[in-house]
């Protein structure tokens, strides 16, 4: 039988899934100048497949615009390779879609540097669970399950690499054949591209292999997660370092604390974008190692921002090396939103000249009533709650412009309500059918 291969260019859309047009890749060169149809409702399809609502209706036209940087093209030694593009969404004259995801991101980077001369590095840690490994009590972190997951770790360092992304890392986690990956930092837009692409591969390997990997936040109401780690830091437009300031509380920068201090203080309103499902909030928890209180933290993985350690004998490289680490995410978050919220609310606390607490000696020590007149909130209880904190966040309506706010509340508003009536363990069965 011929076969013809097949390019496939897409956006990742608000519920975090990439979704597009595939085309013969003899039209490639065509493409890649003209770009591929789309319409504005296709941005509103559901986690679960559906539109469920839309603001765009039937009518209009956009175009996905493939960018070259953003090629993935990994061959296997079975099946069709994965040839893919992530895109733009273009109006017809060229002009960025008011509500494209990418260009939510590109708009925060833009403004980052303009104003404050500061560029982000930045890489996302996944989790995920895959089910190609039997369940073994101890095998928690454990030699023995990096063993059994036999060759899916290898395959999937290999696409990584093979796909323009620099692995870092893939490790047994704490939960039930659960494993990590993280790759290296990259600068600006390129992390976010990385963070998908880093998922369609663990999807992709998993698949070939015979197996699923399941990227939901949780799988069990009771059980534990998986994130989406984000770590960033700044660096001036010259290329140095700028994050890092061993004499300062927490050891962040003078230049850059009111960066961290404005992802601080708009924490229980980015939930709504980096934990933007119904089962994001079964995760965040107390006693399931993610947070539940929004609060910085010195190398404190139950803290929302954890400063991350220098490790010994990195010493001559500790500024390039420190970062801040953005636990509040899950792979149900696009990651352009993801990661263009943190960086729009912290341009915004440098605007306001935002100052960081005080560290706080023992966090887990402190009452209730302690850490409420520290001024610490607890995060959202619910998808719902988080989407109101959003909504009342003034400045969030400028980060995203008119039309994408009302779209987004839109779109997450409805998923609450296709799933209103639920047991809390089917919602997340809803969700681990699809990530």
């Amino acid at each position: 039988m011929r076969q013809e291969e097949l390019v496939f260019v897409g956006i990742c859309d608000l519920a975090g899934l990439v979704r597009g047009k595939g085309f013969p890749a003899v039209e490639l060169d065509a493409r890649l100048r003209q770009g591929v149809g789309l319409t504005g409702s296709n941005i509103m399809m559901s986690a679960f497949g559906p539109i469920l609502a839309t603001p765009f209706g039937t009518t209009g036209d956009l175009v996905m615009m493939p960018d070259r940087t953003a090629r993935v093209q990994v061959p296997f030694d079975e099946g069709a390779a994965e040839h893919f593009y992530l895109a733009d969404l273009q109006e017809l004259d060229g002009t960025p879609w008011s509500c494209c995801p990418r260009d939510f991101l590109r708009r925060a980077l833009i403004a980052l540097e303009a104003e404050a001369g500061l560029v982000v590095h930045s890489a996302f840690e996944q989790e995920f669970v895959y089910s190609g490994i039997e369940d073994r009590p101890g095998a928690t972190y454990a030699l023995d399950a990096f063993r059994r997951q036999g060759i899916f770790g290898e395959s999937l360092i290999g696409a990584l690499r093979a796909a323009g992304v620099t692995p870092d890392s893939f490790l047994p986690e704490y939960a039930p054949r659960q494993f990590e990956v993280t790759v290296k930092p990259a600068i600006g837009l390129r992390a976010a591209d990385d963070a998908v692409i880093c998922r369609e591969m663990i999807r992709s390997v998993a698949e070939r292999l015979g197996h699923r990997a399941l990227l939901a936040p949780v799988l069990k109401p009771d059980g534990v997660g998986s994130g989406t780690h984000i770590h960033f830091s700044l660096w001036d437009k010259d290329g140095k370092p700028a994050s890092r300031d061993a004499s300062a509380p927490y050891g962040i920068a003078p230049r850059v604390s009111p960066f961290v201090a404005g992802v601080l203080h708009h924490l229980p309103a980015l939930a709504a974008i980096t934990a933007p499902s119904v089962a994001s909030y079964f995760r965040l928890q107390p006693d399931r190692w993610a947070p539940v209180w929004a609060f910085l933290g010195r190398q404190d993985r139950g803290a929302a921002l954890r400063v991350a350690p220098v490790f010994p004998g990195a010493e001559a490289k500790a500024d390039a090396q420190f970062n801040v680490e953005y636990r509040v995410a899950d792979a149900t978050a696009c990651p352009y939103l993801a990661l263009g919220a943190i960086i729009h609310a912290g341009l915004d606390g440098i605007r306001g000249g935002m100052r960081l607490p005080a560290e706080l000696p023992g966090f887990w020590d402190m009452t209730e009533a302690a850490r409420a007149e520290a001024g610490i909130e607890q995060l959202p209880r619910s998808l719902a709650e988080a989407l109101d904190r959003l909504e009342a966040t003034d400045v969030a309506r400028a980060w995203f412009g008119p039309e994408f706010f009302a779209a987004y509340l839109q779109f997450k508003r409805s998923e609450i309500a296709a799933l209103e009536g639920l047991e809390p363990s089917d919602i997340c069965d809803r969700y681990a059918a699809i990530y």
